[in-house]
């Protein structure tokens, strides 16, 4: 009889009934012990998979092996570390999610927004309402340049669909990067050429110290005049008093976000009373669960092997 002790997996995500994602990775990892945190909760655990969890899912829990994050943006553990940095020791990978369906979420909403904002959707949506029929001018994929900042897997994947529908597209990031049928850009030097004339603005940094607050008055002012800005990433890249007065300036002509810097978004904050600012609930790329399942367990697979597997996130570049 083997006396091998079963592999233990700790999952958290607030204020979400855990049952599907236990009896998935139950599932997926026959013979493995999986709970869900509760308070109080402080036996060993070989793995964890949370998102945003309290500082105590982690605190002290002795024989971690590593730490998956249930999405792609790791930031609120990050700042949770940077409080309280010896809640999970440097020698605990913390691990991301890398797509798991989110790439194609992404796509479909950036294309989404590019149709809208090129036909003119959103202005016949305010005609409607006007009781008005104005026929306004046509519109042409090579007449409407889309500048995407952000080149990893979720970036490049967004870029390269824009650009086979026919839409010229630059992309920028922090290092060099080369993307078929996309005109990549790099660099603090590169940033003002690559948003010259743009005709609309997508964001999908990662938050890291040098990102946050990236989207204010100095990389609006070099876009197109009545450009359109959709944020897809993290909230805390736009600077909302600067977004506003671009609005209202005719800067911006729209903005599409999905993401903000305190979420849900405070019902008394100014971007609800603007019309010209579309808001959706943080819902442009979904956790699938079957798919971060899927991902998790190859990845404890692998570990269990003593393979090196992608997605550690770096804590000093913050992704």
């Amino acid at each position: 009889m083997s006396t091998e002790k079963p592999m233990n997996l700790l999952f958290c995500t607030p204020g979400e009934d855990p049952t599907p994602w236990l009896q998935a990775f139950r599932d997926a990892l026959p013979g493995a012990m999986m709970r869900a945190w509760q308070a109080g909760d402080t036996a060993p655990a070989d793995y964890a998979a949370v998102w945003r969890p309290p500082a105590e899912v982690l605190r002290g829990r002795s024989g971690l092996k590593a730490v998956f994050n249930l999405g792609a943006g790791v930031d609120p553990i990050l700042d949770m570390l940077s409080r309280e940095p010896d809640t999970l020791p440097e020698s605990v990978p913390l691990i991301r999610l890398e797509d798991a369906g989110m790439a194609a979420q992404m796509i479909e909403y950036v294309t989404y927004a590019a149709l809208r904002y090129m036909r003119r959707f959103d202005t016949y949506e305010r005609q409607r309402e006007a009781h008005q029929w104005t026929v306004l001018e046509a519109a042409r994929p090579a007449d409407f340049p889309i500048a995407v900042m952000g080149l990893g897997k979720l970036g490049a994947a967004v870029s390269s669909t824009l650009a086979k529908a026919g839409w010229p597209v630059r992309g920028w990031s922090r290092t060099a990067k080369a993307i078929e049928g996309v005109q990549t850009f790099a660099g603090d030097a590169a940033l003002a050429p690559f948003l010259a004339g743009a005709k609309m603005l997508v964001n999908l940094l990662p938050s890291t110290p040098e990102t946050r607050g990236l989207l204010g008055k100095a990389v609006f002012e070099p876009l197109a005049e009545g450009a359109f800005l959709v944020n897809i990433a993290r909230g805390a890249h736009v600077v909302d008093i600067d977004l506003l007065d671009a609005i209202r300036r005719g800067k911006i002509a729209a903005a599409m976000l999905d993401v903000f810097a305190q979420e849900p978004l405070p019902a008394d904050h100014p971007f609800w009373q603007e019309p010209k600012i579309t808001i959706t609930p943080h819902i442009s790329a979904m956790t699938l669960r079957t798919e971060a399942v899927a991902q998790i367990v190859g990845k404890i697979r692998a570990l269990e092997r003593g393979e090196k597997v992608s997605g550690v996130v770096d804590r000093i570049r913050g992704y």
